[in-house]
């Protein structure tokens, strides 16, 4: 099992620059898919990125594609996402995913792991 802590939210004016982090507690860090989804007021959650467990196979909604950059570091136990350019419907609460199969998904049923998210808004 393992346990996510999501922190890098905040205010930040259009075409700004974010970089969440998502902590992971367990020692099988390394066996776990992981990914990054959002959720604005009164919409569904949705997907944004997610990375497998080597860090080879990445994956990105095309709302966010050439602008956001996933990645892990697996000495830290932390994955991150790197928010480039960010508009005012980037705007929500940002959750990190774990997953134990060795590969991504865009499905929120898809993951067993979340944290309790952290917000983003984006000024425009």
């Amino acid at each position: 099992q393992v346990q996510l802590v999501e922190s890098g939210g905040g205010l930040v004016q259009a075409g700004g620059s974010l970089r969440l982090s998502c902590a992971a507690s367990g020692r099988t860090f390394s066996r776990y898919t992981l990914g990054w989804f959002r959720q604005a007021p009164g919409k569904e959650r949705e997907f944004v990125s997610t990375i497998n467990w080597s860090g080879g196979s990445v994956a990105y909604a095309g709302s966010v594609k050439g602008r956001f950059t996933i990645s892990r570091d697996s000495a830290k136990n932390t994955v991150y996402l790197q928010m480039n350019s960010l508009k005012p419907e980037d705007t929500a609460v940002y959750y990190c995913a774990g997953r134990t199969l060795n590969s991504g998904s865009s499905r929120v049923t898809d993951y067993d792991y979340w944290g309790q998210g952290t917000q983003v808004t984006v000024s425009s």
